[in-house]
């Protein structure tokens, strides 16, 4: 096999290098989030820099793990995905090393502006006027790079998983266009286009569909392809599919307003978002159970392959923080939930259950594909990783559980002569031990990670460039 990169070859390249990135930022990311946890166990870890506090660093750790460790996720799957299922080359190998580089200067610019405090204060979206200019040009050559993949395709039909990954790439664009318009008045500093509770409104509509799009839709792409490839069983139903995709893309763009719950925004758009938050868990529902069901005949698979365990795992937390989710949104129950560690308990239920565990399972079954080799160096570790990551989520996500309610109990309680019964430092003193039980937590899950980039590493250096070739040659009229 020549190393020459033939014209009827996949371009695993740009693969490999997300797939690489994926581990490398996950490890660095998750490894950030436990500092800042452990931060408020022991505040004097804040070293009494200001580059270093909870403030500045709790910005770059969700910037690291969605849009670092996620978004690569995403790019490498997603680019596997359609040259697979399309059964072409995508269109432009420059293109792709455009959208591979151009995503490593995004994060690296964040890495370095958001410790030193410059930041657009808004949720998800803190990166500064040049890096966002920068993200939405790689994202334009990230869609055409996708799309125009599709167009050449082979088959017919377009498979549903490049469904759910084109919609997460025109909402995103549209999302970050829209929010993100700025008035710069210098270099590393601009104001908002939107003011009050406008600048609120779209805020959110970005917000909660950064989680809606970002961290579900393009993850849902991801387990239609993952979840029947490792089981080897086609998806349970093609129809269910189709259905949850049109009816998860018309309801989730509508839910943003219940994070405004209580505020100036108008009653009848915090009801809206309400009413439409709850009835978006059939469709979210809907995919749980298609995905799960697309293991029937295979369940005893889940005995020796912990990666088809971190597939199904992830489904169940999907579901379960889709259940949640509609729930918090209810105006009584929010009233309770609301600005409480629930609230984070709640999204780390999606982002280290959901989000974490399918991207870690579709990458134990990406990486040997992509690298030429027959699995990874060791089943062993990916093992140890499925437990360490489960037990890690679970204390993580109990513990701020137990810390929100109390937290919400005791903000509300209030004396007979209408005075509150605990100051704001007895509820602090009182979540205390749930963060201990969250660092712990958030500590098993990065031990996971780097048991990951070990097995990774050894996995890669164990490859040749002649059997990277050969992985990447495309069937004649074979199906993926």
């Amino acid at each position: 096999m020549s190393t020459a990169i033939s014209p009827t070859a996949y371009n695993y390249k740009v693969v490999r290098q997300f797939a690489v990135m994926t581990v490398i930022w996950g490890v660095i990311g998750m490894g950030l989030g436990v500092f800042i946890a452990s931060q408020l166990v022991w505040p004097e870890l804040n070293f009494g820099l200001e580059w270093t506090t909870f403030g500045r660093l709790r910005p770059l750790h969700t910037n690291a793990v969605i849009f670092a460790f996620g978004g690569c996720a995403l790019m490498a799957t997603s680019l596997y995905v359609v040259q697979r299922t399309s059964q072409v080359r995508l269109i432009s190998d420059s293109l792709a090393s455009f959208v591979f580089w151009g995503w490593q200067a995004v994060i690296v610019a964040a890495v370095i502006t958001l410790p030193l405090g410059f930041t657009s204060s808004k949720e998800y979206a803190e990166l500064e006027w040049p890096i966002d200019i920068l993200l939405g040009i790689v994202w334009v050559a990230y869609a055409v790079l996708f799309f125009g993949t599709i167009v050449k395709r082979k088959p017919k039909h377009i498979y549903v998983g490049n469904w759910f990954y084109g919609a997460f790439i025109l909402v995103t664009a549209m999302l970050h266009i829209v929010n993100s318009a700025e008035m710069p008045v210098s270099m590393f500093k601009s104001y908002s286009m939107y003011s009050g509770a406008t600048d609120a409104m779209i805020q959110w509509w970005y917000g909660h569909n950064a989680v809606g799009f970002f961290l579900t839709t393009g993850f849902l792409g991801m387990m239609y392809y993952f979840v029947p490839k490792q089981a080897e069983r086609p998806i349970y139903s093609y129809r269910l599919s189709i259905v949850h995709f049109w009816a998860l893309i018309t309801l989730y763009i509508w839910a943003g307003p219940h994070h405004l719950h209580y505020t100036a925004l108008p009653d009848w758009a915090q009801s809206l978002g309400m009413a439409m938050s709850v009835i978006l868990l059939a469709p979210s529902w809907g995919g749980m159970i298609n995905g799960m069901m697309s293991l029937s005949g295979a369940w005893h698979k889940l005995r020796t392959d912990p990666i088809l365990r971190f597939l199904v795992v992830s489904l169940a937390f999907y579901g379960m923080s889709t259940f949640e989710g509609p729930m918090m949104a209810i105006k009584t129950v929010n009233a309770l939930s609301h600005y409480t560690d629930w609230t984070i308990g709640h999204v780390h239920a999606g982002a280290l259950g959901w989000v974490a565990m399918i991207s870690i399972g579709s990458l134990y079954h990406l990486i040997p594909k992509v690298f030429g080799r027959e699995q990874m160096h060791s089943v062993g570790l990916i093992n140890a990783h499925f437990w360490l990551a489960t037990i890690g989520t679970v204390l993580y996500i109990a513990s701020m559980w137990v810390n929100g309610i109390t937290q919400g109990l005791m903000w509300r309680a209030v004396n007979e002569d209408g005075t509150l019964t605990y100051s704001f430092v007895e509820a602090l003193q009182a979540s205390h031990p749930g963060y201990v039980v969250r660092a712990i937590g958030g500590g098993f899950f990065v031990l996971g990670m780097l048991l990951m980039a070990y097995n990774t590493y050894r996995t890669v250096r164990a490859a040749k460039p002649s059997e990277y070739d050969a992985a990447a040659m495309i069937p004649a009229g074979v199906a993926h």
